[in-house]
């Protein structure tokens, strides 16, 4: 761990007052007084629950040698140094990026954000440099790779706050790894958690936009305007672009937000740098023709056809996950990966049927039962949008979804995701998502309003079930179950916990699957190995909503 005096962060913080001013060595950074240890700096941050600045003394009695404020105090313990700054958040910010020594500079940073599409977007780069002998590391949703290979995500913020990105990339430095790839979301982008403040990006990747995070943001303009953030974010270099989803109504928004190239893929959009058709499709894959434009042609390809160049040529590919959004995920990831590495598209290409799909997206729980039962981590309208068409196309008899949604976020969005399901589905079964400090009942009312009005015919108790308790609700889905019908459960994936107004409760959502099975006599198969899974994306879609920037 770094060990920098004190005046190293009064020079980069330039705090408006000094109390107790004195000679200290700093050995770490917490924003969470639990965390302090001696040598600390504490940043005292107002959040939505709680306020850091009511925890100054219990971070002083944990051996804190300096406290960053925002709020005036009434006193100032003479244990401590006291810096008030304007933003502690982006105190925090500034004073990570020190502490480790600015990492993001030696690194080439990749950004993906999207409201969908970004886990499996951001994974497919990753394993695409790799596969061209790149050494990259990862922080997304699901997985990280920040030295010593892939592993589990053990936070459930996928942006997590300044100083464990800052930790993570100076890790990936450690490690030798030129570049970084990074799960950006419209949290982490926004200014008000300035959690990426003052990176600088080589490649930014924008997926789709969708209604989700109102209850954060305010609407869908604020949401829209600090994903662009990322774009805004590029670095000045000629070099450095951004790959845009011209299929996204939102995607001329993000081209305007940066002076830098900016690539398009498609499969709609004949015009796109590149694009896809889909030739066959089953259940596991997607057979397509990348189609290349010539306009998007790497500096290899240019010198070889010489004045020659002209039209577009073609490469076939599979894609080794099923659904339109995966191709577009891949489309994307090429795209950046050949840009990037200034390697032809057909050679990077090459390496897409060997892409290993996410954890807990479109997952099958294999077993003798006769019905499919699938898990999935679609949470957002947009991702319903997506994910049950491609359900409903492939089950025979009844479609049962087991979903509910996130209390204390955006509450918009539950009667809409109602009506989504409502429209595909045969029966709902409505279930605890992570209520928070919410009544989770009420927030399964909310979903039911929408379903209701999309489908009068659901019957409450029967067609239309309220079961809070997940587990229950699983048991209760996987019994009714005949077959040929297709059980799906969306909202927790890969999670490991829901959350409740006491804090969280340890969740699997595949183990519940399988229990819930084995408790009705069938015999289920034995989990795969390695987080890389053999799931697909709950990804893309196509907004629904305004494209005025």
């Amino acid at each position: 761990m770094p060990v920098l005096p004190l005046a190293r962060f009064v020079d980069a913080l330039q705090p408006e007052q000094l109390h107790n001013l004195r000679d200290a060595e700093i050995r770490g950074l917490s924003y969470d007084s639990r965390t302090v240890g001696p040598g600390h700096l504490f940043f005292a941050i107002p959040g939505d629950h709680t306020d850091g600045h009511l925890f100054i003394h219990q971070a002083i009695a944990r051996g804190a040698a300096a406290i960053v404020h925002s709020q005036p105090l009434q006193h100032y313990p003479e244990q401590a140094v006291f810096l008030k700054v304007d933003n502690s958040r982006k105190a925090l910010n500034r004073a990570a990026a020190l502490h480790y020594d600015y990492p993001a500079r030696k690194l080439a940073l990749i950004g993906v954000t999207g409201t969908d599409g970004k886990s499996t977007t951001a994974y497919f780069i990753y394993q695409l440099l790799r596969a061209q002998g790149e050494r990259a590391g990862l922080l997304s949703t699901v997985a990280r790779d920040t030295g010593e290979g892939l592993c589990k995500n053990p936070l459930r913020q996928s942006t997590p706050e300044s100083p464990d990105i800052q930790s993570a990339l100076a890790q990936m430095v450690e490690a030798g790894y030129r570049f970084a790839v990074l799960e950006t979301t419209s949290h982490g982008l926004s200014q008000r958690t300035a959690r990426l403040m003052g990176l600088r990006f080589e490649a930014a990747v924008f997926t789709n936009l969708s209604h989700e995070h109102l209850e954060f943001h305010g609407s869908f303009e604020q949401y829209r305007d600090d994903k662009l953030n990322l774009f805004r974010a590029l670095a000045e270099s000629e070099r450095c672009f951004g790959v845009v989803n011209a299929d996204d109504p939102n995607s001329s928004c993000f081209e305007a937000a940066t002076e830098r190239t900016v690539l398009r893929y498609s499969i709609d959009n004949r015009s796109a740098d590149l694009r896809a058709v889909l030739l066959e499709s089953s259940g596991e894959y997607s057979d397509c023709d990348f189609i290349i434009a010539a306009s998007s042609f790497s500096t290899l390809e240019r010198e070889a056809a010489g004045d020659s160049v002209q039209g577009h040529s073609s490469v076939r590919v599979r894609v080794p996950v099923p659904a339109r959004f995966n191709i577009e995920n891949s489309l994307a990831a090429v795209l950046t990966v050949s840009h990037l590495l200034q390697k032809p598209i057909a050679r990077v290409a090459a390496d897409v049927a060997g892409l290993r799909p996410v954890v807990g997206r479109m997952a099958p729980v294999r077993g003798n039962q006769p019905f499919s039962v699938v898990v999935d981590y679609a949470h957002s309208p947009g991702s319903f949008e997506k994910v049950f068409p491609i359900f409903r196309a492939n089950t025979a008899g009844r479609l049962i979804a087991v979903f509910g949604s996130a209390g204390e976020r955006d509450v918009q969005k539950r009667p809409i995701q109602g009506a989504i399901a409502a429209r595909y589905c045969d029966i709902l079964v409505l279930a605890d998502e992570d209520p928070r400090g919410e009544d989770g009942y009420d927030i399964l009312l909310q979903i039911a309003e929408g379903a209701r009005r999309e489908n009068p015919d659901l019957k409450e108790g029967d067609t239309l079930q309220l079961i809070p308790d997940r587990s229950e609700a699983i048991r209760k889905a996987v019994s009714i179950a005949r077959p040929g019908d297709t059980v799906v459960m969306l909202g927790k994936g890969h999670e490991a916990s829901i959350i409740y107004r006491d804090g969280p409760i340890d969740w699997d959502e595949r183990r519940a699957a399988e229990e819930a099975l084995t408790s009705l006599g069938y015999q289920v198969e034995a989990r795969e190995t390695g987080e890389a899974g053999k799931a697909g994306e709950s990804g893309n879609r196509e907004s629904r909503e305004g494209a005025s920037c």
